[in-house]
Parts: structure tokens; C-alpha cells; sequence
């Protein structure tokens, strides 16, 4: 399907520049215990505030010397690995550089294996399995290629300022390119985190929003800016805000690990639980077999009574049984075979909810079925397909996801916020 994440130079640059940031905000580096030379704790301390500055080219050296006297320290493994990491991207010798990066994946492997399990440990972990893309070009623009390089080159060394000069300079040169947006609005984000007046902190974050919104602008369907407006927004403890970003992220890239991440992130933040609507159904009620266009149907046991759970889902069942035939060709003619699709299990929903509502209105369910409740709610908020398209997606239905985004993100959104984060509303 035709979502565009950002190019594996341009994601791996991005994911190292922002992961870091938000891990500070969110968790607290563990303490030192154990007992080791009397400056330990004190070198320890100094080499998480440089990499805190993101000034991983001086933590490097402090921190091997950290980690050789404490090789058990997993907290300073995985800075250490990530500060590697970020500055093998600007080694331009690619043996150095494929060196940097085997050191980088070692690093973070041993604090994998001494019980990190951080998302920003897995990230990194992630970025290290691809292809190193180092050399690869940020824009086709040559004069804004080389300025986005200038920020990074600035960015690895924490002057964050001159990053800002060198991202803005490329986004004048090259205003089509997202990198340079969300990497200018990524810069802004950090000096707000780093900033100690409060004012300052929010005068920053609306800069970085703003940077933000230009890159959405260019592409609304890469969840990288929305989800760093989101992170930059619940750093200055902006909840609800924060929570549409982080929904617009899921919305633009749904079968990406990162943004649900991120509204995992506000929900711990926060404090808010989060649960799709369960609905199960029964085993299938029909068999079916097909010869020459035409489907047999047989029941499987005793007829359904009805008003019982079983007998609404065997409608689910018949139009599922008989669309394959009759409707799939119907509703997809320029395609040759076959496929499950968002229709064809829209509709099946659809056709039990439609009955369950009216029987329920009218007082005819024997008793409540919670999966009848959740499917019948969903019927009348008009939700169903975008139900089916964060919870029951196959392959197939993932193929007319981009298509139904298209005219219906305003549904995707809501249902985020009517049915999987509404449980603190009372649901």
C-alpha cells in the first residue's frame, strides 16, 4: 500500500536525533550502586549530563572508561551504544564507520542481556539490523543536502543552535523536504527540554510545533512529526493535545511500531488506560462450498435461536459465505482474484449489528452480550470499518487502508478517542 515512511537514512537520523530526547523525559537513569573507584560516581554523573547535552562525541570516550571499570552498568551500556551509534553516522571513512556500528550493536546487546528492555534499547537495536544508508542523500537539492549535513554535523556535537541555522537553511533551499522541517522542529524540541524558565520551555515547543506543521504540510501520511509534536507537547504536560498528535501518528503510518509506542508513552505518562473493544464471536455457524459461481451452504447443528449471541453471528457467517462469489467481483472489478477485504468484513459486521440493534431496541436479546454491546456501538458511531482496520486487518483488508484514510481520516481519529481511550470517560 502506498505509505511513504521516510527513507532508512533519513528515519535512522530522525529516530536517533528525537528517541533519546523523549527517554530523558520519561525515565530516570538508575542509579549507581555498586561499589567502585571514588570518582565513579561523580565521572558517571558527568557523562550522562553530556550525553543528556547531546554531546555524544565527548560522553564516548568517558563512558568506555565507565563501562570498563562497570561492565554491568546497563544504563551506561545503553548510552554509550547509542551515543556510538549517532556518531558513526557522520564517520565518512565506511570501514570506521562500520566498525563505530559494530561497537554500537555490541553496546546495546550486553545491556539487552543485563535486562533492558527499553523501547529506546529496541530501537537502536532495530536501526543497527538495517543496512548502514549513512551515504545516502537527504535531498535531491545539492546545496540543501549539504546544509542538512552541516545541522547534523553540529547536531552530533550539541550545538543545537547552529543545527537550527544548517536545517533551516535547507528547508529555504529545498521547501519540499520533510527532514529538514521535522529536524529544525526536533532542535527546538531539545532546547525546550534543556531550557529552565518556563516561558522560554513553551515559547520553544510552540516553535517546534510550528516547524512540525510544515512538515505535515508536505506529507500528512509520515507519522514522524506528528508523533514528535506529540512528544514535544506532553513534555510541557499539554495532555490532550499531545494525545491528537499521537493519534494522527497511528492514523498516517498504522502497521508502524513507532507511533503506537508513542501513544503508549502519554497513556503511562498520563495515567490512562487504553483498550480496543473486545468482540468475539462463536465458531462459524455455516459450511459453504462453491462450483460455477454458485455457493452451498450448510448449517452447522442445530438451528440458532433467536435472540441468542450465535444466532446474530450466523449472519456474519452467510454474508461472509456468500460475498466471495457475488459480491467481491462486484465491489472490486478492476482486481482478477480474489481477496478478503474491508468490505466484505464490514459488511459482515454490518449485517450483524443492524439486526442485533433493532432486536435489541425492540427487547428481543435473551441477554447482553458485551461482544454484541461493542459491535452495535460501534454500528451507530459509523465505526466499524475503522475497527476492523486497527484490530482485524489481515493482508488483504491492509490493502484498502491508504484508500479509506483518504476520505475518512476524521473516523480513524475518533475511534482512537470514542472506543480505545474512552474507558476514562466511563466506557
Amino acid at each position: 500500500m502506498p505509505l511513504r515512511p521516510l527513507t532508512a537514512r533519513q528515519k535512522l537520523s530522525s529516530v536517533l536525533s528525537h528517541c533519546l530526547w523523549v527517554a530523558l523525559i520519561l525515565v530516570a537513569c538508575l542509579p549507581c550502586t555498586a561499589q567502585t573507584s571514588p570518582d565513579f560516581a561523580a565521572e558517571r554523573k558527568r557523562a550522562l549530563v553530556l550525553y543528556d547535552q547531546n554531546k555524544f562525541v565527548d560522553a564516548i570516550p568517558v563512558l568506555e572508561k565507565l563501562v570498563a571499570e562497570k561492565p554491568d552498568d546497563s544504563v551506561l551500556l545503553e548510552r554509550l551504544g547509542w551515543a556510538t551509534f549517532v556518531v558513526s553516522g557522520s564517520i565518512t571513512n565506511p570501514e570506521l564507520r562500520k566498525q563505530a556500528r559494530a561497537k554500537a550493536l555490541a553496546y546495546l546487546k550486553r545491556a539487552q542481556a543485563l535486562g533492558d528492555d527499553s523501547e529506546l534499547l529496541r530501537t537502536g537495536l532495530e536501526g543497527l539490523s538495517q543496512p548502514d544508508s549513512t551515504d545516502a542523500k537527504f535531498s535531491s537539492v545539492p546545496a540543501a543536502d549539504a546544509a542538512l549535513r552541516e545541522g547534523e554535523d553540529a547536531h552530533s556535537r550539541g550545538d543545537l543552535d547552529a543545527a537550527i541555522k544548517g536545517y533551516k537553511r535547507a528547508f529555504e533551499l529545498d521547501p519540499k523536504s520533510y527532514i529538514a522541517a521535522v529536524f529544525a522542529g526536533d532542535m527546538y524540541f531539545k532546547k525546550a527540554y534543556l531550557a529552565t524558565d518556563e516561558a522560554v520551555k513553551r515559547q520553544l515547543t510552540v516553535a517546534a510545533g510550528e516547524w512540525f506543521a510544515k512538515a505535515i504540510k508536505i506529507d500528512e501520511n509520515i507519522e514522524t512529526a506528528h508523533r514528535y509534536w506529540g512528544d514535544a507537547l506532553m513534555a510541557v504536560g499539554e495532555q490532550e493535545r499531545a494525545k491528537e498528535k499521537f493519534i494522527e501518528a497511528i492514523v498516517a503510518e498504522p502497521f508502524n511500531r513507532s507511533p503506537y509506542a508513542g501513544l503508549s508513552q502519554w497513556a503511562n505518562r498520563f495515567k490512562v488506560d487504553m483498550a480496543h473493544p473486545l468482540i468475539e464471536q462463536p465458531k462459524p455457524a455455516f459450511t459453504s462450498t462453491s462450483n460455477d459461481n454458485k455457493t452451498t451452504l450448510v448449517m452447522d447443528g442445530k438451528v440458532r435461536e433467536k435472540g441468542t449471541p450465535e444466532y446474530y453471528w450466523s449472519f456474519y457467517d452467510l454474508t461472509r459465505a456468500t460475498y466471495k462469489t457475488a459480491g467481491f467481483t462486484k465491489d472490486h472489478a478492476n482486481e482478477k482474484e480474489y481477496r478478503h477485504s474491508l468490505t466484505e468484513e464490514a459488511s459482515a459486521l454490518r449485517a450483524v449489528a443492524e439486526i442485533a440493534a433493532k432486536d435489541q431496541a425492540a427487547g428481543q436479546l435473551k441477554t447482553s452480550d458485551p461482544s454484541l454491546d461493542n459491535l452495535i456501538r460501534l454500528y451507530k458511531a459509523d465505526l466499524i470499518e475503522a475497527y476492523i482496520l486497527f484490530v482485524r486487518l489481515d493482508e488483504g483488508i491492509a490493502r484498502d487502508y491508504a484508500d479509506y484514510r483518504r476520505a475518512n481520516r476524521e473516523k480513524l481519529h475518533r475511534y482512537w478517542n470514542e472506543f480505545v481511550i474512552a474507558k476514562q470517560r466511563g466506557f
